[in-house]
């Protein structure tokens, strides 16, 4: 499994509570341009349809350099393939008050373009600062502990 990118911001501002892992309709260049890394998850989001189809909102995918006469809009909804059945028990949770889908990575299993994605619910402001409080009191300890190393 080669990871392609990442969504960081994503378990920043969200509760990840589920994740799932889908199937992402594209075209030859832009699986090129997936090659190269040139692809941007940070403001993407995820809706179900009337059909009951997953659709992949914002995702920026780059233009490839090398195809001859495509003009490329690059932030095109993009459908994504799942069970029926997943569909439908997503759409149901996506209901309840304050979830949503979002897309967390996206990655080659194989030959094949998959993208990871997480029944989220939003963060307050205070819980986002207390992320942070942690994450640095982490880091305080990190380096205590390793300087302390060096003193003994």
């Amino acid at each position: 499994m080669k990871v392609i990118a990442q969504n960081k911001i994503a378990s920043f501002n969200y509760f990840l509570l589920e994740t799932y892992e889908v199937g992402i309709v594209l075209t030859g260049y832009e699986v090129k341009s997936l090659r190269l890394g040139k692809v941007n998850l940070t403001d993407s989001f995820i809706k179900i349809n009337k059909n009951d189809e997953l659709i992949l909102v914002n995702c920026n995918i780059a233009e490839y350099d090398k195809a001859t006469n495509i003009v490329v809009n690059t932030r095109v909804d993009r459908k994504l393939l799942a069970h029926k059945s997943e569909i439908i028990k997503l759409k149901n949770k996506c209901n309840q008050k304050g979830l949503t889908l979002v897309p967390t990575k996206i990655y080659f299993s194989g030959n094949f373009v998959k993208l990871e994605i997480a029944l989220a619910k939003g963060k307050k402001t205070y819980d986002k600062k207390e992320t942070l409080k942690r994450k640095d009191e982490k880091r305080d300890l990190d380096n205590y502990l390793k300087n302390a190393k060096y003193i003994n």
